[in-house]
């Protein structure tokens, strides 16, 4: 009985480090994850949700996926809180608690402080203190978590929503390209607008990177119109970025290779949150999703719109060289949050295949371990 008690209280301790250890990476630490419980929880949540959608209705499909992101994010607590209880269950047993149930009892009544039983002597006491402090400590965190989430969202989701305007919906780098042009040639600002225009996506790319990292839960919520996301958003902005610096003359290309810079490092950021494989240094020649044949036909109709652009061939090989450094975390991240369908972004895989939920369906590219 001694050996039990003793492994009772090792496993309690390990199960009880897991939970505090969850709840300090998501909710406390700046730099943010996803720790495996987070990662459980949606998963969990993805494949209940879908279940009950069904799979002919994309419109309830959409609806589901919707979910996700808020129930998950609820249930995360629920989780945290029956690992503590499951752990001071042990922990109440290993130290003289008998039976089966009484050990949770005296647990659940410590965790939510009701005080309907008590334990016999002062190490009863000092667990009963501790998991009062820890249950009232999830509680107090995650509701000062929700209005950080929420105003993050908000700050993300106007940038995405005033991208259709130049854009449209679904968004695509050649409407952004087609629509600047025309509306150049009755302008007399010239690329100064352009250049200011990067510069603010810089901006979001970097707040993006800081929020969606450090709030683990945030890549998840989706756009309020189905129709939109971050992530098409962001390989629009990052394909039209790529076509200026590559493509056309005179185009402000400190400004588009900052923007692109800042892009790529918060897509891998992200994917890396989340387990997704990517090169973190890409040869320029390596493949890209794009192909020749659908960057030649954006190459005509710039063109065909009046703008002036460098060579074919080598506008190309500058383009899938910038294209290359996010290519892979941008499609692994769309096809993990299903995005809505969107040219260059969601509209194909990844190369090697999709990834869900943080579970890598091809290993990561040589020079960047497996996560």
């Amino acid at each position: 009985m001694t050996f039990a008690r003793v492994a009772a209280a090792i496993a309690g301790v390990v199960l009880l480090r897991s939970a505090i250890l969850s709840g300090v990476v998501t909710l406390v630490l700046p730099r943010g994850g996803n720790t495996r419980t987070a990662l459980a929880s949606a998963r969990v949540t993805r494949r209940v949700l879908l279940a009950l959608a069904g799979t002919r209705d994309p419109r309830r499909r959409e609806q589901a996926l919707a979910m996700l992101a808020p129930v998950s994010l609820l249930l995360l607590p629920i989780a945290w809180l029956v690992q503590i209880w499951i752990a001071y269950g042990l922990l109440f047993w290993a130290a003289g608690i008998t039976g089966a149930w009484a050990p949770l009892r005296l647990a659940g009544s410590s965790i939510l402080t009701l005080g309907f039983a008590t334990g016999d002597t002062w190490v009863h006491d000092v667990l009963s203190f501790s998991a009062a402090t820890l249950g009232l400590g999830v509680l107090t965190l995650m509701i000062a978590y929700l209005p950080t989430m929420y105003t993050a969202f908000s700050e993300r989701e106007t940038q995405v929503s005033l991208l259709a305007v130049r854009a449209g919906t679904p968004p695509t780098a050649r409407q952004f390209m087609l629509r600047w042009a025309a509306v150049r040639q009755g302008s007399s600002e010239g690329m100064g607008d352009l250049s200011e225009l990067l510069f603010e996506w810089e901006e979001w790319f970097a707040q993006l990177r800081e929020t969606h990292t450090t709030l683990a839960a945030l890549p998840l919520f989706r756009s309020t119109s189905p129709d939109q996301s971050w992530v098409t958003a962001a390989g629009t902005v990052l394909d039209a970025a790529s076509l200026l610096h590559s493509t056309v003359v005179g185009a402000p290309r400190t400004a588009s290779a900052l923007c692109i810079r800042s892009g790529y490092l918060a897509l891998r950021d992200i994917a890396g949150v989340y387990g997704l494989p990517y090169d973190d240094d890409p040869a320029p020649d390596d493949p890209i999703a794009v192909s020749r044949e659908e960057f030649d036909a954006v190459y005509d109709d710039m063109a065909a719109a009046g703008l002036e652009l460098h060579e074919r061939d080598q506008a190309w090989r500058d383009f899938a060289g910038w294209r290359v450094n996010y290519d892979t975390p941008l499609l692994e991240l769309a096809g993990m949050l299903e995005a809505p369908r969107a040219p260059w972004t969601s509209d194909r895989p990844a190369l090697g295949g999709h990834t869900r939920m943080g579970r890598s369906s091809r290993p990561a590219r040589a020079g960047r371990p497996t996560p």
